[in-house]
């Protein structure tokens, strides 16, 4: 006779059983996209009343984790949002949204490296090359680096002269093949396809044009101010681009 088959050589699996799951699994499938958006959201709004910065913490579907160092960051649309440029330049300049959408733009699709270690592959981030504002402002000789700032009052960045005119170093207006929501820092931010994602700095207002590197938020606090990713901050991750 033989033996009742046991608990861990399982059950057969009912037809209709196979099926159910078949389709709750196509079902999942169709609704994660939803889902995830939903997810983002409520990270998103989360986040943006969270001074203890414990909602950074938390994965959600897209790969991406909220960061902010301000309490909260106002919210701006094509109404009310201005980028400056100024500094050492001839002409120094401000763009609303409309005109910055106006301009010509460039599209990207580049791996999103954070340090502290997660990485979200192939993101598309569309806007304007940096190189093109500054020229358009017309920086002068003695310049050396370019500062930049963010209507949330806090965060800062910085980067040498020769790392803004790269081709790889926009304005972006666009992640993911939509417009940037304020929670990654819309409507627009900053990108730095070859560094680390603190360079890519959010809310961006003010590009200052300056004759030195002036350290960021991060780079006060011990981060590398020239940020390659996998060549700074002790981390050895494949280049991004």
């Amino acid at each position: 006779m033989n033996p009742e088959p046991s608990e861990a050589e399982g059950r057969p699996v009912g037809r209709r059983v196979f099926l159910g799951t078949l389709a709750l699994g196509a079902l999942g499938v169709a609704a994660a996209p939803t889902l995830q958006r939903g997810l983002e959201g409520v990270l998103g709004a989360a986040s943006g009343k969270d001074p203890t910065g414990l909602t950074g913490l938390l994965p959600n579907g897209g790969g991406f984790r909220y960061y902010s160092v301000a309490a909260s960051v106002p919210h701006k649309d094509a109404t009310d949002y201005r980028l400056t440029v100024d500094g050492l330049v001839d002409h120094p300049t401000s763009y609303t949204l409309p005109e910055l959408r106006a301009l010509p733009q460039t599209r990207l699709v580049r791996d999103v490296q954070c340090v502290t270690g997660w990485r979200v592959p192939g993101t598309p981030f569309e806007g304007v090359r940096l190189s093109r504002l500054l020229d358009a402002a017309g920086v002068r000789s003695t310049a050396k680096a370019v500062r930049f700032t963010c209507f949330d009052g806090t965060y800062t960045e910085s980067l040498t002269l020769a790392q803004a005119r790269r081709a790889d170093v926009l304005v972006a207006l666009r992640m993911q093949d939509k417009d940037i929501g304020h929670d990654h820092g819309g409507p627009v931010r900053l990108y730095v396809a070859p560094m680390y994602f603190y360079k890519s700095a959010k809310w961006l207002s003010g590009i200052t044009v300056t004759d030195a590197v002036e350290p960021g938020y991060w780079e006060e606090r011990g981060y590398d101010v020239d940020a390659w990713v996998g060549r700074s901050n002790g981390r050895g991750d494949v280049p991004t681009s």
